[in-house]
């Protein structure tokens, strides 16, 4: 902590807020649970890896009312799974080689600002280029037009999930869906997730969605304990698009 806060600057106000009331978290826990740090400082072992958005509104720790070393965490704009994202590869690695974890949840978010962003083509920066991923789940299960040419069975169920004919709100969250099945068949394909499986490792990959409009976390039914699983896993979750009406939040769009 800095020996000294400029009281009358606003940001070191804010700052000190922040000291004050990490003081008063700690003091707490020590309450609740003597040994609490002591204990987290000689152990981690997670059973949970969560692949999450750098959102602020979707802490992962909190959503699921667990404690700090009960999750190990990657983070990133949009919860994307890249194969050539060295930095989540590195840390899927280590969370399934070294700590050992038992499940892996991607977890996007409704209202995800990324996806808004790669959904209506806005420029926003350098992070154009990284929510280029997006935008290609996007393109992937979008209308194919009659423009188009000749439009296949399977182009057809296409536009059953992000259709110009969708409202808005709904193919806005379609695709907050579906960039989550996608992120989930990315993880089971990375070898780091194959050679787990190739070797007997209990591993589980699952697909979720967290509603910051009601706090509550969907499961997409991506839910895939080896290579074997995913493609039919896939194409269940995504038959609920071919079936399922679709429903409108009463949320307005950012």
């Amino acid at each position: 902590m800095p020996d000294k806060f400029n009281e009358y600057d606003p940001l070191d106000i804010e700052l000190k807020q922040l000291f004050e009331r990490n003081k008063e978290w700690a003091a707490q826990m020590v309450e609740d649970d003597p040994a609490y740090f002591s204990r987290l400082v000689t152990q981690q072992l997670p059973k949970y890896f969560w692949i999450g958005c750098s959102d602020s509104r979707v802490p992962s720790t909190q959503i699921t009312n667990l404690l700090p070393g009960d999750i190990f965490v990657h983070r990133n704009v949009a919860n994307v799974v890249s194969y050539t994202d060295l930095s989540c590869l590195s840390v899927m690695q280590f969370a399934v080689d070294v700590v050992r974890v038992r499940h892996i949840m991607v977890t996007g978010h409704y209202d995800c600002s990324g996806v808004h962003v790669a959904m209506m083509r806005q420029r926003v920066g350098l992070a154009d280029n990284w929510l280029r991923h997006v935008q290609d789940v996007h393109q992937k299960h979008e209308k194919y037009r009659m423009s188009n040419i000749h439009i296949s069975k399977s182009n057809q169920k296409h536009e059953k999930y992000l259709g110009d004919t969708l409202p808005p709100r709904v193919k806005y969250d379609r695709l907050c869906e579906l960039n989550v099945i996608e992120s989930v068949a990315n993880v089971c394909q990375t070898t780091i997730v194959q050679d787990a499986w190739n070797r007997g490792q209990q591993l589980t990959v699952h697909g979720w969605v967290y509603g910051v409009h009601d706090g509550l976390i969907r499961d997409l039914g991506m839910t895939i304990s080896s290579m074997e699983e995913l493609h039919a896993k896939k194409a269940e979750s995504l038959a609920h698009y071919e079936t399922d009406p679709p429903k409108e939040r009463p949320i307005g769009m950012p």
